[in-house]
């Protein structure tokens, strides 16, 4: 099976990385940045062009979600599977007449950040078995975690990693920002965080809640309100105090 790999950002260069990682031929990457297709081709030593898209039997759109339907139009052939990537769009968004399908792999990814693909839970769907059976055996041959889904359960895949992880990547962002203005280092949080995220490996989020919102210090709360002098952030501290209250009951 020929496939290509459309795009030239962070999710193509993992996608291509975990294939080649697997031995899973790409035959080439393609899209318009010729400069970070030089920088994925010399990584992976993988074929990339501009301007000529490759006959492929599978064809993987790696864009941002605003391209996949103008990229999806330059795929003429039609005896072939062309699946995006995307969580958040029906796999009708592509143009074109061929086989339809997503193959959503849910992780947030950097180029600069080293993953481990094994780990990386994939979603796949198309109307037709043979295509799902196809896309279902390629994504295990990287990861173990692998489901059939549909347009419908992603759309509450993408948010709940919406809430998982963009929200709480925002909120270390903002507690930088308290803890640059008192010039403590934000590297002594580190372990703080990692022992968040590791707690919910063995318990319910909901059970590994501490703080002082579940305690229902009225004391703390205002204390802390008191510190913040930025509006934005009072905002937020409050609203994640009172939905933490409402959540327990409190």
């Amino acid at each position: 099976m020929k496939i290509v790999i459309i795009g030239s950002g962070n999710v193509a260069y993992h996608l291509a990385k975990a294939f080649q990682q697997n031995k899973i031929p790409v035959s080439q990457i393609f899209g318009r940045n010729e400069n970070d297709l030089k920088f994925i081709s010399n990584q992976l030593q993988i074929p990339f062009s501009t301007n000529h898209l490759e006959d492929a039997d599978l064809y993987l759109i790696c864009v941002s979600d605003s391209s996949i339907g103008k990229v999806s139009k330059m795929i003429t052939k039609e005896n072939c599977l062309v699946a995006h990537t995307s969580g958040s769009l029906p796999k009708e968004i592509l143009e074109g007449n061929y086989r339809k399908a997503s193959f959503y792999p849910l992780q947030t990814f950097s180029k600069s950040k080293e993953i481990n693909y094994a780990e990386i839970p994939f979603f796949v769907e198309s109307d037709d078995e043979q295509d799902v059976e196809l896309l279902k055996n390629l994504a295990l041959e990287v990861s173990e975690k692998v489901m059939v889904s549909t347009y419908e359960r992603r759309k509450y895949i993408h948010l709940t990693a919406v809430f998982a992880c963009n929200f709480v990547n925002h909120l270390f962002a903002r507690a930088k920002e308290i803890s640059d203005s008192q010039e403590i280092p934000f590297d002594y949080f580190l372990p703080l965080i990692k022992e968040t995220t590791e707690k919910i490996e063995i318990l319910e989020p909901k059970l590994a809640q501490t703080g002082p919102a579940i305690r229902n210090d009225e004391r703390v709360l205002k204390l802390h309100e008191a510190l913040i002098d930025d509006e934005e952030q009072l905002k937020i501290y409050k609203i994640m105090n009172e939905s933490i209250k409402k959540m327990y009951e409190l």
